[in-house]
């Protein structure tokens, strides 16, 4: 088959990685994006690739550049029009801009870049030594993309249930309950995931953390995995002390040709699927489920023409393991497999805001050793709130490349209901968590079904309570809520 010369191709990877120990030592994270992208324009084996560039975008992440994608084109030595993505948009969201731009012809080559250098600035903060500035001074993005919509709704904020860990441990033990599970069989549950992909983290070279780790190990809080929101402990979260970086280069296939880009270098992006809706944890009615992820995998079914279970290799969003565990319910995928070739964020490394684009260096290397085959990696945006699906194969599109914000179809998937931001009245557990003192458990934060119909927010520091309810499950016991505070 012959493709469309419009058609987008992925035509160059690279990841950077560095793990250094000497304070102030190592790249900052402009430098290792620069790194990464110059490699990835190496990998497409044609040195005219660079020259061709006209469009760069870069995620912001902890060290918020303002404009990275400025610095790597001076690296290249060409004038690109620039992107910055904020934290809260789609780290898919770049790379459709990017195939966009491919497939309009606006540009010849477009580079998507992301990077992070929290250990790096770990390792200086803990020997008290303050690393000089990016060098960014006075540089602005040609475009800029911030969220828009609701993320955590006001009295989340209030209760203090804002923490990423928090708030996806609510989603998990509203799982519990959705299964009918005793909290032993829901935590050996999460223990097991977590397991095998500490197992594939042990084979990735790139893997920051592959240390072997028993399911026992994962699963209980020690001295080496503190608790943090129950039933979560520090193994169970994604690791964002790395320093890491990646980048994707694209062309059309016109290009490609024109450049004598080897055939061996091309990848084809099938679908680029997103979902822009936004709407906090405690308005969704059924907070154990994703909606708009199974209104991503059906499009891209539809068009790749095959179902999600059979698409050969997978990566999915490991943030927390609720994150996956919900992603393989909504995109049919078999609950024992291990969805992940990296070994996920929390043995992988988790840098903020880039590693859909690490896991997808990971998939491109693996469809291009396994000439034929279909890999696919999700984006998870937010607190399990916009979904992103990205399907490739060395084989093109016989329908072309579908891009898509699907918000409409996620918006009529997903059942809201009201949240009483002023309550006072009585009603049961949908879900909750238990915040930690240090080692201790301290506090109860709750989503309360109430017998109004509408949903509140609430809290308690009770200790003994919080203590408690690690063993003896609290959803479905009637409470009572004024306001923020939650009374049993």
């Amino acid at each position: 088959m012959n493709p469309d010369p419009s058609q987008p191709v992925l035509i160059g990877v690279a990841a950077a990685h560095q793990r250094i120990a000497e304070p102030g030592g190592g790249l900052d994270t402009t430098h290792l994006m620069i790194d990464a992208a110059v490699s990835a324009v190496t990998d497409a084996q044609r040195p005219a690739v660079g020259a061709r560039v006209g469009w760069i975008g870069a995620t912001r992440g902890l060290s918020a550049l303002p404009d990275a994608a400025r610095r790597i084109a001076e690296a290249l030595g060409v004038h690109a029009h620039t992107v910055a993505a904020d934290v809260g948009i789609p780290q898919q969201t770049l790379v459709n801009h990017a195939l966009e731009a491919i497939r309009s012809g606006a540009v010849d080559v477009a580079i998507v870049c992301g990077g992070e250098t929290k250990h790096r600035d770990d390792v200086a903060r803990r020997a008290g030594i303050e690393l000089p500035g990016h060098d960014q001074g006075g540089l602005v993005p040609d475009h800029e993309m911030s969220p828009a919509g609701e993320i955590v709704a006001r009295p989340e904020i209030e209760v203090g249930a804002v923490a990423p860990v928090q708030q996806y441990a609510m989603i998990d033990n509203a799982r519990r309950a959705a299964h009918g599970w005793s909290i032993d069989e829901h935590r050996d549950d999460i223990a097991s995931i977590w397991h095998r992909f500490n197992e594939v983290a042990r084979h990735n070279p790139r893997a920051d953390f592959a240390t072997p780790m028993t399911a026992e190990e994962i699963r209980d809080p020690g001295p080496a995995n503190r608790p943090i929101a129950w039933p979560y402990n520090k193994w169970h979260n994604s690791q964002w002390g790395v320093d890491q970086a990646a980048a994707l280069v694209f062309c059309s296939v016109a290009v490609a040709e024109e450049l004598a880009v080897p055939r061996e270098r091309w990848v084809f992006p099938h679908v680029g699927l997103e979902s822009s809706l936004s709407l906090s944890l405690s308005r969704r009615a059924e907070l154990h489920r994703w909606p708009a992820m199974q209104v991503l995998g059906v499009a891209a079914e539809a068009h790749v023409g095959r179902p999600m279970a059979a698409i050969d290799h997978v990566e999915l969003y490991s943030c927390f393991p609720v994150a996956v565990r919900v992603q393989q319910v909504e995109l049919g995928l078999d609950p024992q497999g291990t969805p992940t070739l990296t070994g996920g964020m929390a043995f992988a490394g988790g840098p903020f805001n880039n590693f859909v684009y690490q896991a997808t260096v990971d998939m491109i290397e693996r469809v291009r050793a396994d000439p034929g085959s279909y890999g696919a990696v999700t984006a998870v945006t937010g607190l399990l709130t916009k979904p992103a699906l990205a399907v490739w194969s060395t084989e093109p599109p016989a329908g072309g490349l579908l891009l898509a914000d699907l918000v409409d179809d996620a918006r009529r998937a997903t059942r809201e209901v009201p949240l009483d931001e002023d309550p006072d009245g009585e009603g049961v557990v949908a879900t909750y968590t238990v915040v930690h003192a240090g080692t201790e458990p301290a506090r109860v934060c709750a989503i309360v079904d109430l017998d109004s119909g509408a949903r509140a927010v609430a809290a308690v520091d009770d200790p003994d309570l919080a203590r408690d309810a690690t063993t003896t499950d609290l959803i479905g016991n009637r409470v009572k809520v004024h306001g923020r505070a939650l009374e049993t």
